[in-house]
């Protein structure tokens, strides 16, 4: 997977706040629900979104303080980052009113949620939480994109997808280029040296873990979210797994490889996973930039 130095994402960024503003939710049809099941599952489907965007904001803008001492222009890319996952914070906050009705608020997270962000708040390393942010981001553009496809075609929920598979197309290779950068600062800092051994245990321990824990959840949002989104357990599973594989794949020298049993559970191999200039490539990242040109790709 290629890269671009930290002023070119600088430069995009700033160049997505001037715009930000000037987007707007168009909620003037009404919805129609087909049961109340649907309408729950779709208020627990935008409500994960919320809580993911919240999340996001809240790491980025705290480890940028940190990273402000080595690299301060990393750190303000990493706050533009922060702001737009707060920006969309805001649009779903008026989008689960608009949904549940005047009275409604983003709502406490389900037992499996609640474990993992307990879980990422809890992460003090750069490495760490930059890695488990990417991962986050890659299942979360993955199944905006599924959803775009096969939820209620409403205008505003089709509005409200579009943005956040666009965005979130172009967070992926972000947040690579955040990790690639915290990851040579460490080298920096041993003077060149590999990471040490304890170290690289550490950081694929908590690769591989996640990766099996996210294509596991899976089955608790289908519980939750089935009836708005209509994907299958197997099909957005194995989505998880392809695009998480995919994408370690192509950016090698992050040192990530795939589970090959992981793969092998949902009918993969290594080899289906090379070569592709999907989603998460800068690429992709350029064309998702721009808000004015909204590209969704298909998985």
């Amino acid at each position: 997977m290629s890269d671009r130095p930290t002023s070119f994402w600088l430069r995009l960024l700033k160049q997505r706040r001037e715009r930000m503003a000037d987007e707007k939710l168009d909620l003037s049809t009404p919805i129609k629900w087909d049961s109340e099941e649907e309408k729950q599952a779709t208020l627990a489907f935008f409500n994960a979104a919320f809580r993911a965007e919240e999340s996001g904001l809240r790491q980025a803008h705290e480890i940028a303080g940190d990273i402000e001492t080595w690299d301060p222009e990393l750190a303000e890319t990493l706050r533009l980052y922060g702001d737009e996952e707060g920006w969309h914070r805001q649009l779903l906050t008026e989008f689960l009113v608009w949904l549940g009705g005047p009275d409604e608020r983003p709502r406490p997270m389900g037992p499996t949620t609640r474990t993992f962000y307990k879980l990422y708040a809890r992460a003090k390393r750069p490495e760490t939480i930059v890695l488990v942010n990417l991962m986050f981001e890659t299942i979360g553009s993955t199944t905006y994109r599924l959803a775009l496809r096969t939820a209620k075609p409403h205008p505003a929920i089709r509005h409200m997808l579009t943005i956040l598979t666009r965005d979130e197309s172009f967070h992926v290779p972000l947040n690579v280029h955040f990790l690639r950068r915290v990851l040579e600062h460490d080298q920096v800092l041993r003077r060149g040296a590999p990471m040490g051994f304890e170290s690289r245990l550490r950081l694929r321990a908590v690769y591989h873990t996640l990766s099996f824990a996210l294509a596991a959840s899976a089955a608790a949002s289908r519980r939750r979210a089935k009836k708005f989104d209509n994907i299958p357990f197997t099909t957005l599973a194995r989505a998880y797994t392809e695009q998480l594989g995919r994408l370690f794949v192509n950016a090698d020298d992050l040192g990530f490889e795939p589970s090959p049993a992981l793969l092998y559970a949902f009918g993969l191999r290594r080899r289906d996973l090379e070569g592709f200039d999907d989603v998460t490539s800068v690429e992709a990242a350029e064309r998702a930039a721009d808000r004015n040109r909204v590209v969704v790709e298909a998985l």
